[in-house]
């Protein structure tokens, strides 16, 4: 049923995308509606017998590593699902007046799309699921700045580098708890033993979430990214930066309370740097101008409080950090909706052009007051009630008088400031009326704000209705928690005290808040802002990527093959001094003699080599005696391919030879000593290498296992291609992902930039030789290309067919026929007959598509590339030899690309011949 949930969630962001392109801003009513209806069905969910409190479910996943899509829906996941749909639903509504006309599906459907990440987010029951809806949300995020236009850019690249730096924190803290607790259940996991037995991985998750939490939730020093992100459109603002992204951070701290709530650590951390952004989110919030900045450095204030008081531990903490939850995600979405009301209507925000707006706007003035109102924490606000929670909890810590009273005077101090600025946000209504006075906002913009500050009014004067939530959140996470008292009157209380001096003292801030003005306008509390310090991490990070890059920027095979090639010698030589044992007695025999000869041989006449078609030829000896090498040690496949792919190898390079010089730019004697010195070591630590397998001869178990259950799995007995189609087919997959991207390469490349032209031959052939008619020239290969080219064919379709029982298979017989198609090309008699008119990037596609699908059509069977069997005509056959298909024709297009794109020049090159002759095609036209 959850996951039902999740689903219809996701549909609805690509159905999200068809509405706003078809309905343009009229799409927000109904996927406000689809909001509505999926909290609708998350609140039966909970009602319901057959599911409620608790209820879990899990679906398969990589299964090899215990992940699974595990969902569970308990208190806490309740609450904010219902804040994360509930307030998504008023703010697509709200887009629905505020966008201007036209398409707007890409903005619905991320914003929907971020609705249903954190939907996933609050139900995951899997660390991995948690990290994965994580980084989702981060994702809308900068996705939804960019929508802002170009000053949306880089807004957006800095909210992506902080709040992905908070990902990587949480996947240290995802693996470390994996890995601690033994399971990727999140529930299991936090419930688990570990936390008391081990405390330094209890530190060091704590402070791993911790700082995860403090980047998406905006906290010291992380804070400058949010007021930076508000170059995005009120509903996002309202959405993502006040009501739901930024409480993922709080709801990650509730969730990992339960096993953290008593680390020191954690405790510090959280109340530290929570009273701390309080504090200065409250006075930076006292210097601005712009409403919309002035909101989002309240959030920041607001989501300090909330950070501060989970840290307290307690049962009333947790308490009291819910009902802020809630009564916050109702006044702030509020206030930003009011703003962008103001802001519509009235083309400013900034507070010094404003002014009589009561008159004007009486009902937006009366919305905004009552959010205002509720975030000052004046009573009968659910706003008074969620701080006074707070309060509360903080004088109920048992910490001890003195930190209890540093705690309360800071909370205090914050609040203060809180109550100033909310007062500042009203000045607004107030006043003489403007010049050009707006006109009030349509009704339909200002309901769902009207609907935020109506419920922030009824839960305040029936808190108790919320109550029952609350509990159930509450002991989500700790067992132990209170019952929630969401009434106005708790008596005469310390909470009660520390709320009549906030509300005197922030009258007193605004009765002298010209002086207020003059003492914070315009002074800075730091050498640097939060914002600059995050840009200039991303220019230094840009920095130095450009000179990593430019070390490797380059042409010159030896600058990217020095590096792995010196770091292989030395992993060999610490072996060496770690007394590896070399083999006892002989493990020569006279055959490998005569081969290491060849291979010598080679490198030698290649090393002396003056021209390329010289070293062309050298380097193929030593290529083809490989391949003998691979025969004589019993890997035929292997040598079949190295056979197969060095003959192709040299035709391409030969192809590439006509339009290069035919000698070699000079070199100096330092870089050919260099050389020399490198190659000598390299050679010697493969060498001791090779020695150091042989004195293992014993198989690996992998290998044995590969080979014993061949047949049993995959229903082959050559153990190389079922590894290559059944077993590690994931990573044939890949590869095949690579020779396509390769062709399109090949082609875009030679398309765009062209080839070089091919150089005149060095060759003087007589003016009566048959070498000038390049009819009568390739008989020779013609006649060879009549006999060879088909039965290379055959032998194509024979290695593919049989490379499941014998050596070969789809990448063998591809080659194989890739060889026939180079002989037809060679032998042709000129460019215009040797082109080939193939789609072969289709045949890419085709083959790529066709393993995909092969991949897919496992999961019929529970896992993805799972080979499934159909016997046809009485001969069974699998899935894995149809993803051999696929192999096949991805090999054989890229062939074809290269002979098509490297081999031609124009669209009909003519054959050199002497003035006045009559060549073999013309007669026999």
């Amino acid at each position: 049923m959850l996951l039902t949930l999740l689903l219809l969630a996701t549909g609805l962001c690509v159905a999200a995308v068809a509405l706003g392109q078809r309905l343009g801003p009229r799409a927000g009513w109904v996927l406000a509606a689809g909001l509505a209806a999926l909290a609708g069905g998350v609140a039966w969910l909970w009602e319901s017998p057959r599911a409620g409190p608790g209820h879990g479910e899990r679906y398969a996943w990589l299964p090899s590593l215990d992940v699974a899509i595990r969902l569970r829906l308990d208190g806490l996941g309740l609450l904010f699902a219902l804040v994360v749909l509930g307030v998504g639903a008023l703010v697509l509504a709200y887009a629905a007046s505020y966008l201007p006309p036209g398409r707007h599906g890409v903005f619905f459907g991320l914003l929907t799309f971020f609705a249903a990440a954190m939907l996933g987010l609050v139900l995951a029951d899997d660390v991995v699921l948690l990290w994965v809806m994580w980084e989702l949300t981060t994702l809308c995020s900068f996705l939804l700045i960019q929508q802002a236009g170009p000053k949306g850019r880089d807004p957006a690249i800095r909210t992506l580098v902080v709040t992905g730096g908070g990902g990587l924190c949480l996947l240290a803290a995802v693996v470390l708890t994996a890995t601690a607790t033994g399971t990727t259940q999140l529930s299991a996991a936090l419930s688990s033993p570990v936390w008391q037995e081990r405390p330094g991985v209890a530190g060091c998750v704590a402070v791993l979430v911790a700082l995860a939490a403090f980047t998406k939730s905006a906290q010291f020093p992380f804070h400058g990214w949010l007021p930076d992100a508000m170059v995005a459109s009120t509903p996002v603002s309202a959405y993502l930066h006040a009501a739901a992204m930024v409480k993922a951070g709080i709801f990650v701290l509730l969730r990992f309370s339960t096993a953290l709530h008593a680390v020191p650590v954690w405790r510090g951390l959280l109340v530290t740097v929570g009273l701390l952004t309080a504090v200065l989110g409250a006075v930076f919030a006292l210097q601005r101008f712009d409403l919309k900045e002035l909101l989002a450095y309240s959030t920041v204030s607001q989501l300090g409080f909330l950070v501060a008081t989970i840290g307290l531990g307690t049962g009333y903490a947790v308490v009291g950090a819910l009902v802020h939850v809630l009564a916050h995600a109702l006044f702030k979405s509020g206030l930003f909706m009011a703003v962008g009301l103001i802001d519509h209507e009235a083309s400013t925000r900034d507070i010094r052009r404003l002014s009589g707006l009561r008159r004007a706007m009486p009902a937006t003035a009366l919305v905004l007051a009552l959010a205002a109102a509720s975030m000052a924490g004046l009573p009968p606000l659910f706003g008074f009630v969620s701080k006074e929670a707070m309060f509360g909890a903080m004088t109920k810590t048992g910490w001890g008088a003195l930190p209890v009273a540093a705690i309360a005077g800071a909370a205090v101090a914050g609040a203060v400031c809180t109550f100033a600025y909310s007062a500042r946000m009203l000045r607004p209504l107030f006043g003489a009326a403007m010049p050009e006075p707006p006109h009030e906002a349509p009704a339909a913009m200002v309901a769902p704000v009207g609907v935020t500050a109506l419920a922030g009014v009824v839960l305040g004067v029936a808190g108790p209705v919320a109550a029952p939530l609350i509990d159930a959140a509450a002991r989500a996470v700790l067992d132990a928690a209170p019952a929630a008292d969401l009434n106005l009157w708790h008596g005469l209380n310390s909470a009660l005290l520390m709320s009549v001096t906030v509300i005197v003292g922030g009258t007193l801030l605004v009765w002298g808040r010209g002086r207020v003005d003059r003492v914070l306008i315009g002074r800075a509390f730091a050498p640097v802002r939060a914002v600059d310090v995050v840009e200039a991490f991303r220019s230094a990070a840009v920095r130095v990527g450009g000179r990593v890059g430019g070390a490797t920027r380059s042409d010159a095979p030896t600058r990217h093959l020095l590096a792995p090639l010196l770091a292989f010698t030395v992993i060999v030589a610490v072996a060496m001094g770690q007394g590896v044992p070399l083999p006892p007695g002989d493990t020569d025999r006279p055959l490998d003699w005569v081969l290491a000869a060849l291979v010598t041989l080679g490198v030698i006449l290649a090393l002396r080599a003056s021209s390329r078609v010289a070293l062309v030829t050298t380097v193929g000896v030593v290529g083809f005696s490989t391949a003998l090498l691979f025969f004589a040690l019993g890997a035929p496949d292997v040598a079949i391919t190295q056979l197969l792919v060095e003959i192709l190898t040299v035709v391409v390079m030969v192809l590439l030879l006509v339009r290069l010089p035919a000698g070699f730019h000079p070199t100096g004697r330092a870089q050919t000593v260099g050389a020399g010195v490198t190659a000598a070591l390299v050679g010697a630590a493969a060498a001791y290498l090779g020695l150091v397998v042989l004195a293992h001869p014993e198989p690996a178990p992998a290998g044995e296992a590969f080979v014993a259950q061949a047949y049993a799995l995959s229903g082959g007995t050559n153990a190389v291609n079922t590894i290559l189609v059944d077993f590690r087919a994931i990573d044939t997959l890949g590869e095949m992902v690579v020779l396509g991207v390769a062709a399109v390469v090949i082609v875009v490349a030679l398309t765009s930039r062209g080839l070089l032209p091919r150089r005149p031959s060095p060759i003087t052939v007589a003016a009566d030789s048959p070498a000038r008619d390049s009819a009568a020239n390739t008989i020779p290969l013609r006649v060879i290309d009549r006999v060879v080219g088909p039965l290379l064919v055959v032998i194509s379709a024979w290695l593919f067919l049989r490379g499941h029982y014998q050596p070969g298979g789809g990448f063998i017989g591809a080659l194989a026929a890739g060889a026939a198609l180079t002989l037809i090309f060679l032998a042709a008699k000129d460019d215009w007959v040797a082109r080939l008119h193939v789609a072969y990037l289709r045949i890419i596609g085709a083959g790529i598509v066709l393993a995909v699908s092969m991949a897919v059509v496992g999961l019929l069977d529970g896992a993805i590339l799972r080979p499934l069997y159909l016997e046809v005509l009485g001969v069974q056959v699998s899935t894995g030899l149809v993803f051999d298909v696929g192999v096949y024709l991805t090999v054989l297009g890229l062939v074809l690309a290269t002979l098509a794109r490297l081999g031609l020049d124009g669209p009909d090159p003519v054959p050199l011949r002497q003035p006045g002759e009559i060549t073999a095609r013309e007669e026999s036209d």
